[in-house]
């Protein structure tokens, strides 16, 4: 294998997006990796306020499948095409080159990233596992802040959702564990991926992270 993946996996709204451009690696974005609206296949919330709106938190709303591929390429090869998903217009809108440019280390970030564990560790190419956890309450209004500004939904279904979100990240979570992440700040993942960075030999270091 040409390269090895950390994944950041956690609730929506605890930053992982942030964390990971902050650790200075390549990024293979999870979340481009959604389902089309439109899609057949895409679940529907049963019940509650939100009943009949697609439920984006579900697995079943997300490709898995051509995730692990893009990640088992980039391992490989270094190099993936990969979606470019619009999430106020729940569709793909493009699609982009990840180039490793050599590097053994690379990030994979996403509310559904802990799917890709279990995975990863079988085929040999999981550095590290972590899952990102904040108070529910911060989550809430960073994720609440985060998709206003952003224009991902209507505004009543960005606040019911994330009160759902709120009242079920501690399960979130509990599954991100039970695959094999393991539950940590945004400083402790940083930290701990950066030391995972320097720990390489010096002739596999061709692509240093940037300090942030």
């Amino acid at each position: 294998m040409h390269a090895r993946v950390i994944v950041l996996a956690g609730p929506s709204g605890t930053g992982k997006s942030r964390l990971a451009e902050r650790i200075g690696l390549p990024v293979l974005r999870l979340d481009d990796f959604y389902k089309d609206v439109g899609d057949p296949t895409l679940p529907l919330i049963a019940e509650g306020a939100n009943a009949g709106l697609v439920d984006w938190d579900d697995p079943a709303s997300w490709l898995l499948d051509d995730a692990m591929a893009a990640l088992d390429e980039l391992c490989r090869t270094g190099r993936a095409e990969v979606p470019i998903y619009d999430i106020s217009q729940s569709g793909r809108c493009g699609s982009r080159t990840l180039d490793l440019a050599g590097g053994p280390l690379f990030v994979a970030e996403g509310i559904f990233a802990q799917e890709i564990v279990p995975h990863a560790r079988e085929a040999g190419i999981l550095a590290a596992a972590y899952c990102v956890r904040r108070h529910p309450l911060l989550t809430f209004w960073r994720r609440l802040t985060r998709d206003l500004r952003e224009h991902r939904k209507p505004p009543l279904v960005l606040v019911r959702r994330g009160l759902a979100l709120m009242r079920a990240q501690r399960g979130v979570v509990g599954h991100a564990v039970a695959l094999g992440c393991v539950p940590v700040t945004n400083e402790e993942a940083y930290a701990a991926s950066r030391d995972l960075a320097r720990s390489l030999p010096d002739e596999q270091r061709q692509q240093q992270p940037r300090d942030r």
